[in-house]
């Protein structure tokens, strides 16, 4: 008898245990620092969030893997930018409607910025963005509510802090949502991430305020909300999109812009050919450098993979400018 009472004691408890460890959704994110926010609040959780985009792959030129397709097929839910910037994802979530599919560029208060276009753009569009305020700004303006993502909204919004914040909270939301067993566990996290949010923001504006007014040219224009947030001062790009190659018209443009505004740095990327740099450097007395947006460079995925991308960017940003 009392064998028996100790074997059943056993399988509720071995039930309660398994129970909990799938209580947690299962989670899918497409790209790096993405990824780090939801690991983040998930911790404690059981459950860990799976990254697509990983290593030195880009999300501009994506191939999933029929591991990644069974990966979302069986996802609860996917968090991802949008459409715009991972056009890989649309097949695949189009097979698994069942899928809790997060475009976090929907995200209701993300300070949002219009894309510049060409690629060589005139250092103007910085005249109205003075003072770069925290907390109570209306980004009067920026927003551009009703823009679609195909193009009237610059899909890098995680390089600004501010929605990285904006975002941890929706995070956190829409896994309450689908498990309402750990709320307070996502809510506790969610809230220790702001903390160290609004600290990292505070500490890349006195880090990168020397480098305000310098001149700089990067490889595709991913960083406008980097820019925008700490006053810097891009002044072109290499490309306009970074699966082309620029042409040869392109390239001298950009040295003569480089000449034009004594654009101090110009910026490879590690996922695409750097050469270039070289090619638009030579005669021009500017510096080569490089800049990563989503930690291809050997940032290891996990929680702390937000902050380490943008603290790098400010390094190499930094180590080319500030000399």
């Amino acid at each position: 008898m009392i064998h028996t009472v100790k074997c059943l004691a056993a399988a509720v408890l071995l039930a309660l245990a398994t129970g909990s460890a799938v209580a947690a959704p299962a989670v899918v994110v497409t790209i790096k620092p993405v990824h780090a926010l939801v690991a983040a609040v998930m911790a404690g959780t059981g459950a860990e969030p799976k990254l697509l985009v990983s290593g030195r792959a880009s999300e501009h030129d994506f191939a999933l893997k029929p591991s990644d397709a069974r990966a979302i097929a069986k996802a609860d839910v996917v968090f991802r930018v949008s459409d715009q910037l991972e056009g890989f994802m649309r097949r695949p979530l189009a097979a698994a409607p069942r899928v809790l599919d997060v475009e976090l560029i929907d995200t209701p208060g993300l300070v949002k910025l219009a894309p510049r276009e060409g690629g060589v753009w005139e250092a103007h569009v910085h005249d109205d963005h003075d003072g770069h305020d925290d907390e109570g700004h209306d980004h009067e303006g920026h927003d551009h509510e009703g823009a679609n993502h195909e193009g009237g909204v610059e899909p890098h919004i995680w390089l600004d802090p501010r929605n990285a914040r904006t975002m941890t909270a929706r995070i956190a939301e829409v896994l309450i949502s689908r498990d309402g067993a750990n709320a307070a566990t996502y809510r506790a996290n969610a809230a220790k991430l702001d903390a160290g949010l609004a600290a990292l923001d505070a500490g890349l504006a006195q880090q990168l305020a020397p480098l305000a007014g310098k001149p700089f040219i990067v490889f595709h224009d991913a960083y406008q909300y980097f820019e925008h947030r700490y006053g810097l001062t891009a002044v072109g790009s290499i490309t306009v999109s970074p699966e082309r190659k620029p042409s040869a018209q392109r390239i001298q443009a950009v040295r003569d812009r480089i000449r034009e505004t004594g654009a101090r740095c110009v910026f490879a990327e590690p996922q695409f050919d750097s050469a270039l740099v070289a090619t638009l450097t030579e005669g021009t007395g500017a510096r080569a450098g490089s800049l990563d947006p989503t930690g291809a460079d050997g940032v290891p995925a996990g929680p702390d993979a937000y902050a380490q991308v943008l603290r790098r960017l400010a390094e190499n940003l930094g180590a080319c400018l500030g000399g």
